[in-house]
């Protein structure tokens, strides 16, 4: 008794030192740049906005770090937090511990919907509105020819998401033969490799109500995750409805992940490594992996981040660093087969 009420202890200590690490590093974030601006200088601006103080701070200093720096490192917060947190929860429905965000071919939407929309010139607003479009479109069709498909719904769902995500993995391909090469094809190319240069208040307003929604949505229902994991007769015998379970938590991973790609372009490998990690941390249980996948995610996209903009005169596209970080954390879980099978 003693011993899971300290495992229990640990487990929240874990995550409350998450929660406090995450504005700490928003904090010292906004002072790292080009340009750079002091810790204290960060607090005064930020503290200003609410409470007036006396200026010591330029004016250039407070355009930096409210329009430029803000917007970008909370959409990078976010979409950190939304790809971990849909990765964990794709993970605990299908009982695939190398499930990810892409697996119902959101991605693959999103990509065709954003190039689509790069062919035909539209602004950074149309692209990302037309990557959500097709993002949902895509997991729609997913979901409908699992449900008519005959035979085991969980499996049809992986089988027609790997059918729906390579059909538009085509047509993005068609798309980039087709694109103008010297002005159309690098937008695509660049967009597909994930970045957050196009950042804005606005951006973040208009996508924070989806991805908002489905984070909280599985929250909320992080405890019942926890019932998939035994076995549907078992939860069914605690009066939990299994499949109108698995379909919620579906919807709801799904739509940040629609979101997320929607504003950030093609970025892997978070949703499956920041969960192995928490795991690590403070085990399987979902009540705390969850919300510790969102905090690590949402730290883990900072750091990248901020990594991409400031160490080369050129700034790298995020999907290349977490490539460079995902690939060999999944090296070692393949040679770490218990790792897996966590």
């Amino acid at each position: 008794m003693k011993a899971n009420k300290s495992v229990f202890w640990n487990q929240r200590r874990v995550v409350c030192l998450l929660a406090i690490l995450l504005p700490i590093l928003i904090l010292v974030s906004l002072g790292i740049g080009r340009y750079h601006v002091p810790l204290e200088s960060v607090i005064r601006v930020l503290i200003n906005q609410y409470i007036p103080l006396q200026h010591t701070w330029t004016g250039q200093m407070e355009t930096v770090i409210l329009k430029i720096r803000l917007p970008r490192i909370l959409l990078a917060c976010l979409v950190g937090c939304s790809l971990s947190a849909a990765g964990a929860a794709y993970q605990g429905v299908f009982q695939n511990p190398i499930a990810a965000p892409d697996l119902l071919g959101a991605t693959s939407g999103a990509a065709f919907g954003a190039a689509l929309a790069i062919l035909f010139g539209g602004s950074y607003t149309t692209i990302s509105l037309a990557a959500f479009a097709l993002s949902l479109i895509a997991v729609s069709l997913v979901y409908l020819i699992g449900r008519v498909a005959p035979g085991n719904r969980v499996l049809n769902l992986v089988l027609a998401g790997m059918m729906v995500g390579s059909l538009f993995s085509a047509g993005t391909s068609f798309i980039k033969l087709v694109a103008d090469p010297t002005d159309q094809l690098p937008a695509i190319t660049y967009w597909l490799m994930g970045s957050f240069s196009g950042a804005s208040n606005q951006t973040v307003a208009y996508i924070c109500l989806p991805m908002l929604t489905g984070l909280l949505i599985l929250f909320l229902l992080r405890w019942r995750l926890n019932l998939l994991t035994v076995g549907d007769e078992a939860a069914r015998s605690m009066g939990i409805h299994t499949n109108r379970l698995r379909l919620v938590i579906i919807l709801a991973a799904t739509l940040i992940t629609a979101a997320s790609v929607s504003v950030s372009g093609m970025i892997g490998w978070v949703g499956l490594v920041i969960p192995h990690l928490c795991r690590k941390m403070v085990g399987s249980n979902y009540v705390y992996l969850l919300p510790a996948s969102m905090f690590v995610g949402a730290g883990f996209m900072l750091i990248i981040d901020t990594l991409s903009r400031n160490l080369l005169a050129v700034e790298i596209p995020v999907g290349i660093l977490t490539a460079f970080i995902g690939a060999p954390f999944f090296t070692y879980l393949i040679f770490r087969k218990e790792a897996i099978n966590e």
